[in-house]
């Protein structure tokens, strides 16, 4: 059973060291890291949902709604209603935006120039096989929560 412990360890300080990139990097620029996922979430042009950035983003959703009434305070964002749904839609506005593409402008550039290193060294199905492990770790958490319930029930 203890087989893959080392790979697996290797992978959690990865993805630890990766996670904390992107805390020293919102840190630096003096903005909390869950605001600096929130605008990265919101630019991808795409509707969001507050609990869909949760749900997305693993953020708890008192620190989105926190982070999101911030941000509307500044004039970064505005809420508008969803369609055929009571929840409303989060929207960066145009000084979000330009506040959003300064703010991501560096860790974009630094992303891009990671990502072609990787690739020039690694196949990009290293991807699939990340994205994979994630969605079976996350499967079987969920297999193993469910049972530890029932186990109490």
């Amino acid at each position: 059973m203890e087989k893959n412990v080392e790979e697996i360890r290797r992978i959690m300080l990865a993805v630890t060291r990766m996670d904390g990139a992107y805390y020293y990097f919102a840190k630096k620029l003096g903005i909390k890291v869950n605001i600096l996922n929130l605008l990265y979430a919101l630019d991808d042009g795409k509707p969001h949902s507050q609990k869909q950035v949760c749900q997305d983003w693993l953020i708890p959703k008192t620190t989105v709604n926190t982070n999101v009434k911030e941000l509307i305070e500044e004039g970064y964002l505005m809420l508008y209603p969803g369609e055929g749904t009571r929840e409303k839609i989060i929207g960066l506005t145009e000084k979000g935006k330009a506040y959003t593409e300064k703010i991501l402008k560096v860790v974009y550039e630094a992303e891009e120039t990671a990502m072609a290193s990787v690739l020039e060294k690694y196949s990009p199905e290293f991807l699939d096989a990340v994205d994979y492990f994630a969605d079976r770790l996350c499967s079987e958490y969920d297999k193993r929560l469910s049972e530890k319930t029932e186990e109490e029930a």
